[in-house]
This record gives structure tokens, C-alpha cells and sequence, in this order.
């Protein structure tokens, strides 16, 4: 029987739609979210007879009024590591929950990975690493990882960043590509993780814990933490509240640009695989 999520979604429903994206949607000029040569691009010259013309670089060509090609060290193999941060803020959703997100971003990104025949490793981490996968090109490591994703319970456990930078710092021995898929309500510190290898940060939010609607008095658990909150959560009280997370928000893409991180933030009600694509062609 297959896995369900907290709202019924089971797990090939999640590998079914992401499949379907990944090598129905995504094809043509751009058949995969990975560019492999684009992370090899090393200077541009002028066009030579003989030049393979689909590395013209049409935006520079057009200003010169001269061919302009990318060269391009010989292609290899990425080798693609996916991170998924399951601490216990992710066990909440208006429509769905962010750990059911997590999951769909992490099979589009494993699907990706594979039709471009690159190396995909998975890990999950909280305060601590819980799994780790090898570098495959098998499909049936993506199922594995999407069920160890939707069937964790992540109720009262915590992140800790300085682990996760600390612990695929020492594992990760080849250059990689590095995903970290998390709702990012601490601050990270990749600096010296995206000094070896790529860092790439995904953000996944739902809007009603960014703009909560006034409740009156109400009881409120933290899933992180297990402390209960009560007071009297009016407009006045949840707009500070609002507030807060952007202020949190802009010291997060502050660091994430200082630390050269590229990111992008994905809701729970959004379409994934636009907000991924957007983030790889660096829109």
C-alpha cells in the first residue's frame, strides 16, 4: 500500500505528477530543470568555421554584429545532492502541508537529475543526519526518498544548519551541486559548504504562516518546540507578527546573497516546477 502524506496524498501521486513534468512538460529546447555544460562555461570567442552552432551566444552576437560562441570544458557528470530539511515547522499547510512540498520539489529535482544522466544523492536532516543515499542513477532510489520524506515525523524535532553545512562539507569529497529544500525559519551559514561545492537554497513557505487572518483568542501549538501559545491574536497583533518573518526574510536573502547562494521560494500552493525552472535559468 502507498504512503500517504497528513492530507492523503499518496506517494505516486507525488512521483506519477513530478515524472509527468519532468519528462512530458519539460522537452524541447530545455529537456531538463540541469544545464550539465553550464556549470563547465569558461570564457566566449569568436565564431570559427566549424564551431558547433548551437553554443552561439545569440545576446552577445546581436550587440557586436559579430557570431560569439560559449566554450565550454569537456561535459561530465553532475553530481547532484538533494537535501531535504524536515524539522518540525514543515508539519503545517493551508492547502497542503510544506512537507508534502518538500517532497514534490525533491522528486522533480531527482527526476531531473536522472533524464539528464547525472548522479543524484539524498540526504535528510533535522538537528542531526536521519538517511543518506549513495550516488545512483536508479529510479527506485526517488520513490525511496519520497517515502522516507512523507513518512517522517517531523513533530518536535529542530534544525541545526551549522550541522547540516558541517556534515556535507566532510562527506561530499567530488564537486556537487547542492539542493536544500526547507521552510528556512533559522538562518544558515553555507559560506564555507558553497566555497567547495554550489549551493542552491529552496524555500518553502505557505502564505497563511507569512499572513495569518486575525483569530481572536485562540491556542496555538508550535510543531517545532511542542509549546503551547495562547493570547488574543487580533489584526493588530498578527500584522507585527507579518512583520517579523519579512524582516527575518531580507536578513535570509542578505546572507544567501553575500554567501553567493542563489535561492528561490516555492508555496505550498504553487506550481513547483515553474518556480525551479525560473531559478535555474537565473530569471
Amino acid at each position: 500500500m502507498s504512503k500517504l502524506s497528513p492530507y492523503g496524498l499518496s506517494v505516486q501521486k507525488i512521483l506519477v505528477r513530478a515524472r509527468r513534468q519532468v519528462f512530458s512538460e519539460m522537452v524541447g529546447n530545455n529537456p531538463s530543470i540541469f544545464q550539465g555544460e553550464g556549470y563547465d562555461f569558461i570564457e566566449l570567442r569568436e565564431y570559427m568555421p566549424g564551431d558547433d552552432i548551437r553554443h552561439i551566444d545569440w545576446n552577445i552576437t546581436a550587440k557586436l554584429q559579430k557570431p560569439f560562441i560559449k566554450i565550454f570544458r569537456e561535459e561530465r557528470e553532475l553530481n547532484i545532492v538533494i537535501v531535504s530539511v524536515l524539522n518540525g515547522s514543515v508539519h503545517f499547510g493551508s492547502k497542503k502541508f510544506k512537507q508534502e512540498s518538500i517532497a514534490e520539489v525533491a522528486a522533480l529535482l531527482s527526476y531531473s537529475t536522472l533524464k539528464n544522466g547525472d548522479l543524484l544523492s539524498s540526504y535528510i536532516f533535522t538537528d542531526e543526519m536521519i538517511s543518506s543515499s549513495k550516488p545512483s542513477k536508479k529510479l527506485h532510489q526517488i520513490q525511496k526518498s519520497v517515502e522516507d520524506i512523507l513518512s517522517f515525523d517531523a513533530i518536535n524535532k529542530k534544525v541545526d544548519f551549522k550541522v547540516i553545512a558541517d556534515t556535507l562539507f566532510k562527506r561530499l569529497k567530488r564537486k556537487s551541486l547542492v539542493l536544500v529544500i526547507g521552510d528556512y525559519f533559522e538562518i544558515p551559514d553555507f559560506k564555507l559548504l558553497a566555497r567547495k561545492h554550489e549551493v542552491l537554497s529552496i524555500i518553502v513557505r505557505d502564505r497563511l504562516e507569512e499572513n495569518p487572518p486575525a483569530m481572536g483568542f485562540a491556542s496555538l501549538v508550535d510543531p517545532e518546540s511542542g509549546a503551547v501559545l495562547e493570547g488574543d491574536f487580533n489584526s493588530s497583533s498578527v500584522k507585527a507578527y507579518s512583520k517579523k518573518v519579512q524582516a527575518h526574510d531580507h536578513r535570509l536573502y542578505d546572507t544567501l546573497r553575500k554567501d553567493q547562494i542563489r535561492f528561490c521560494k516555492i508555496y505550498t500552493d504553487s506550481l513547483a516546477g515553474v518556480e525551479l525552472r525560473r531559478l535555474f535559468e537565473g530569471r
